[in-house]
């Protein structure tokens, strides 16, 4: 089976049903990963290659990773000793890689857009993995997957996303991704990090984090981006700090299984406490495993694996 498109740039525009066959192929693929041979030949002799324009821990590997164990070759791009660093463009750069006879890309670029570019212009099959502060798919893929293996459906859930709405590309990947399933999506922040007109994406926006977490089943943090404190968004780390950081304590408004995500790296103290990213009820690592298995599926779908050959 195969995705019926070229590129996954968003989730914006990807179909339920799209987005269903990746989270169900993820399935099998978390299997393979706890086995004690990682490895099935599903991709062998594919080529792929990981491009980012900003530092990543967690995406970035999991992406090698995934391509690694389904035996795709793949390479990593070091942006900062690479040509880039001599002036050359990016359209440039991106044709060099694609005449190497690489399958697939994956891209991350501060600037919005930048992988739908990319897209018009090569043969190569291309993953958004962070364009600015537009969409991050993979990772509220990951974020879904986790609910679902979880709470055995996404159907309905309601789930308040809290932080830096404004510019989380976390955010917005993952409002459009549960919206599909009928979820009660609500966001809560300092008024200066709320996107104006945010109802405008289906839902409820809070500026008080008791409000916002009443009866929910889902928390999704969202990182304070540090260097966002020198635009004077909001006073100090200190204040938001008592506002809007979830601890054990802050959750008593919430349902009693609530989960609690985060797409890291986590601000121990800010966004979360040390407690409560430290306990059963934050699955912030669990992510961290599903997000090799979401990547592997997507990676499978898109270059063209059998799905029989996942078992070898």
């Amino acid at each position: 089976m195969k995705l019926d498109r070229k590129d996954l740039l968003g989730l914006r525009d990807l179909s339920r049903e799209e987005t269903e066959l990746i989270l169900n192929t993820a399935i099998p693929m978390k299997d393979v990963i706890g086995r004690d041979i990682k490895k099935v030949p599903t991709l062998r002799g594919k080529a792929m290659v990981t491009v980012f324009y900003e530092n990543s821990t967690r995406t970035r590997t999991s992406f090698e990773l995934a391509g690694k164990y389904l035996s795709a070759d793949t390479v990593n791009l070091s942006v900062s000793t690479s040509s880039v660093q001599k002036g050359e463009s990016l359209r440039d750069t991106i044709k060099t890689i694609e005449v190497m006879g690489f399958d697939l890309i994956v891209m991350r670029h501060a600037m919005s857009g930048t992988p739908h570019y990319v897209a018009r212009n090569t043969r190569m099959r291309v993953i958004n993995a962070g364009d600015g502060a537009n969409e991050h798919p993979t990772q509220a893929l990951l974020d879904m997957y986790t609910i679902k293996e979880k709470k055995g459906t996404l159907e309905g859930l309601k789930v308040a996303i809290v932080g830096d709405i404004l510019h989380s590309r976390v955010a917005r990947s993952n409002i459009y991704g549960l919206s599909k399933f009928g979820c009660d999506i609500r966001v809560v922040g300092p008024a200066t990090l709320m996107p104006p007109g945010v109802e405008k994406l289906g839902v409820k926006s809070y500026y008080s984090l008791d409000e916002a977490i009443d009866g929910v089943d889902v928390i999704n943090i969202l990182r304070i981006q540090r260097e966002r404190q020198a635009s004077g968004l909001f006073p100090s780390l200190d204040e938001y700090a008592q506002l809007y950081m979830l601890s054990p304590q802050t959750l008593a408004r919430a349902k009693d299984d609530v989960l609690v995500l985060h797409p890291g790296p986590i601000n121990r103290g800010v966004e979360i406490s040390s407690e409560l990213a430290d306990s059963t009820q934050a699955l912030i690592n669990e992510q961290v495993t599903n997000g090799v298995a979401i990547r592997m599926a997507l990676l499978f779908l898109m270059m063209g694996g059998g799905r029989d050959e996942i078992t070898y």
